[in-house]
């Protein structure tokens, strides 16, 4: 039996994320196309990153997410050797939370 060969990745998907307009628009879109287990796994994950990016440790971010910690070895994992822009990301809503609260 021949390998299966690894799906093309769809950009459909991301350029419709990517046209949304409101945060409403945006959890309106997520609630729509997945479970909520699936919502509340990404929710989570970025919780985490972001509380890493705080320079939290893991008993804290275990306690403030109830988050793993294999999930936040995960989610450290892929902020220390990922492409970078989810903490790119991250550093820039944090920034504007910053900016917003003086």
């Amino acid at each position: 039996m021949p390998k299966q060969t690894r799906k093309e990745r769809s950009i459909a998907l991301y350029e419709a994320i990517a046209s949304l307009q409101t945060v409403e628009e945006c959890c309106r879109f997520f609630d729509d196309l997945c479970a909520v287990t699936e919502l509340r796994a990404m929710e989570q994950r970025f919780d985490v990153a972001r509380l890493l990016c705080q320079d939290k440790v893991y008993t804290e971010i275990m306690e403030a997410t109830n988050a793993s910690s294999a999930t936040i070895s995960r989610v450290n994992r892929m902020l220390n050797y990922g492409t970078g822009c989810l903490a790119q990301t991250i550093e820039k809503q944090m920034g504007n939370e910053t900016t917003e609260d003086a």
